[in-house]
């Protein structure tokens, strides 16, 4: 990767704005390298006292940076276990925190994607109804065999692409910093975070994708009758547009509004959280960002979820481990959670399941001793990656994602019910998966997919053995003709990390610079 003082200069605007809405201001500078106190100490100095100090500036000042940070901050608030559960408690109010585009570049972006004139595609297109990061949602009107139909039509944000470039290109630079200056970083695997959200934009800049993933989780939810998805109109979906059937709904965010329609407020909440639970467990696919805005009540009382740029998915393996980890805690069997995290390799055998079984114990049995709704199953999932770590149990992140997803759940059925009882109603759920995968049945099942794994491996037993054949025969000519590393090539690796070095104490020193003449010229 090359590096470019266009870098340090962007890393240190984005550094000082941060710093001024107090990011940095609860960092524990005894936990820091000596190196690293300078700049944050500084970045205390310049930071801003809000007169209210319930106000959190960390949102707007995000939003100051621009749609790659807002992605950036939202996608954190799904990784507490990189930036802490306050931080990404305070990410979450990101949602839809961009200004608008003109509903004129909107135009010219649908006009270019199907090459024709907006009139030929919609019959009505109004202004914007929501922006975000990447993109912003307009209500439309088409026509067809059927009649007229509302749409909603969701429209990439101008230029995003060619912003997201660059500034993921800076945060590998800073992510590349952290690891090799700060060698502690590496846990948090600032890389590899780079990496899922450059993916993960890379996806959802892509409307045909998240099309295709409306699309599938309709599919599994078409046979429930309190749960839909809007239809997806595919004759007006491109690559940088994407139509859905539009909903008239009450958001579940205006709790006085549905109690005011008379909706059974306890009921929704359970809804709620049975909905996720079946998706997670039996499909394995499940709506991964599930806050208040986007899950409306329609006119025939089903709970519907819009906006699916954030899917998770989990194997078998992972879903089981979710059931049987819930089930163990709703019964108390914390022998059976500690053996599941041994069974799915998650935890080394270096350690004793009755050790990792009492660790669970501590968990469990101060969550049972209070009243049932003040259960929080999203704490529990919390408190368990927490000790698991104390275990060397590695960052999963489809699990990390999940329970991120299940605190975000979880916060919404609270607020239509406070007093929900959430063992309850995660048991019959739980339960039946646990009855039908983990039964006869599924040990039938189980045993059917054990054999057609084994009649796929005897098939291609023979390539396999003549690959490692090869592969033998190469390393039998390395053994005996040697494996040199010219000095050219150590000289080489050598420079590269005294260069990376240098890049560190600059950056930093950059950062720092710029926070110091802020603070003596203003």
């Amino acid at each position: 990767m090359i590096f470019s003082l266009g870098h340090l200069l962007r890393l240190a605007r984005a550094g000082f704005v941060l710093a001024r809405a107090g990011t940095f201001s609860h960092i524990d500078l005894a936990s820091l390298p000596i190196s690293a106190h300078l700049p944050f100490a500084l970045a205390r100095l310049i930071a801003r006292r809000p007169k209210d100090p319930a106000f959190d500036v960390l949102p707007d000042a995000i939003g100051q940076l621009g749609p790659s940070y807002v992605k950036l901050g939202q996608f954190l608030a799904t990784r507490p276990d990189v930036v802490g559960p306050e931080v990404a408690q305070r990410l979450e109010r990101l949602q839809d925190r961009m200004a608008p585009f003109p509903r004129d570049l909107a135009v010219k972006t649908i006009e270019a994607a199907f090459g024709r004139p907006l009139d030929q595609i919609f019959v009505e297109f109004g202004e914007s109804v929501a922006a975000a990061s990447i993109a912003q949602v307009h209500k439309g009107r088409v026509r067809d065999g059927k009649g007229e139909r509302e749409v909603a039509v969701k429209v990439l944000r101008p230029g995003v692409e060619r912003r997201f470039r660059r500034d993921l290109s800076d945060m590998y630079f800073a992510a590349h910093i952290a690891e090799l200056w700060f060698p502690e970083t590496k846990r948090l695997k600032p890389v590899e975070v780079v990496d899922t959200l450059a993916r993960t934009v890379k996806i959802e800049m892509d409307f045909r994708l998240e099309a295709a993933a409306a699309s599938e989780f309709a599919e599994n939810t078409a046979g429930e009758s309190d749960f839909r998805v809007p239809r997806v109109d595919w004759d007006r979906t491109e690559r940088d547009v994407l139509t859905l059937e539009w909903i008239d709904g009450i958001p579940l965010s205006n709790v006085p509004a549905l109690a005011a329609k008379g909706y059974d407020l306890p009921a929704l909440a359970r809804t709620v959280i049975q909905s996720f639970l079946r998706h997670a467990m039996r499909d394995g696919f499940f709506h991964a960002d599930m806050h208040q805005g986007n899950l409306f009540i329609d006119a025939e009382g089903r709970l519907t979820a819009v906006d699916f740029g954030i899917m998770g998915q989990l194997g078998r393996m992972e879903r089981r481990f979710l059931a049987e980890i819930i089930f163990g805690f709703i019964t108390r069997n914390y022998r059976r959670v500690a053996e599941v995290h041994f069974e799915a390799g998650y935890v080394p055998r270096r350690h004793a399941v009755e050790d990792f079984a009492r660790a669970i114990r501590a968990i469990g049995e101060p969550i049972h001793a209070r009243p049932a709704d003040q259960i929080s199953m999203a704490k529990l999932l919390t408190l368990l990656f927490e000790v698991t770590a104390l275990f060397d149990m590695k960052t999963r992140t489809e699990l990390v994602l999940l329970q991120k997803t299940m605190v975000v759940v979880e916060g919404v059925a609270r607020k239509l019910d406070p007093k929900l009882d959430m063992w309850a109603t995660a048991e019959p759920v739980v339960r039946g998966w646990i009855e039908e995968n983990l039964g006869p049945l599924g040990r039938l099942d189980d045993a059917r997919r054990a054999a057609t794994t084994l009649a796929k491996f005897a098939g291609a037993l023979p390539a396999t053995l003549l690959r490692a054949e090869n592969i033998a025969t190469r390393f039998e000519a390395m053994a005996e003709d040697g494996f040199e590393v010219s000095e050219a090539a150590i000289e080489k690796i050598g420079t590269a990390h005294a260069h990376a070095l240098r890049l560190g104490h600059l950056a930093l020193w950059v950062i720092a610079l710029a926070l110091i003449g802020y603070f003596i010229f203003h």
